[in-house]
């Protein structure tokens, strides 16, 4: 979809580019919960993060926000899964052809994990999401036992 990137989210890429060796596609300036959200090419993920996630602590010391990762995906659900993990991702549903998705988990621990702390996870399936595929992520709901 419509995806700009202005001078400091390339200025944050080759930031990442330069401490990792790991190529970053797009990058989120997300202020409200003061953190970058890098969306990395597939592949290029164990890269990135490093030995231990030393690449993660020395970029998050150098930008002075919080650092997250997502793998790139080529189809819209398996990108979600990657969104939402470590959570476990059981099924994702899309109730209309252009309304939000729905995303079922496997377990009840999962559930607070995929949500995050006040909601910061489930916003960034949001931005990702609209950023990415256009269309929006509506609820996280636990997946019943026998589609388990």
């Amino acid at each position: 979809m419509e995806r700009n990137i202005g001078f400091k989210e390339r200025r944050y890429i080759e930031e990442l580019r330069i401490l990792t060796k790991s190529t970053a596609l797009d990058c989120v300036i997300d202020d409200r919960f003061d953190r970058v959200i890098y969306v990395i090419r597939p592949g290029d993920m164990g890269l990135a993060i490093g030995k231990k996630g030393e690449n993660i602590r020395r970029l998050a010391n150098v930008l002075g926000k919080r650092i997250e990762m997502v793998e790139f995906a080529d189809t819209p659900d398996s990108f979600i899964t990657n969104i939402f993990k470590p959570a476990e991702v059981s099924a994702v549903e899309h109730p209309q052809e252009d309304g939000p998705v729905n995303v079922y988990v496997r377990q009840k621990s999962d559930l607070g994990i995929a949500i995050g702390k006040g909601g910061c996870n489930i916003e960034k399936a949001r931005l990702l999401c609209r950023r990415f595929y256009g269309f929006d992520v509506g609820e996280v709901l636990l997946a019943p036992l026998e589609a388990v």
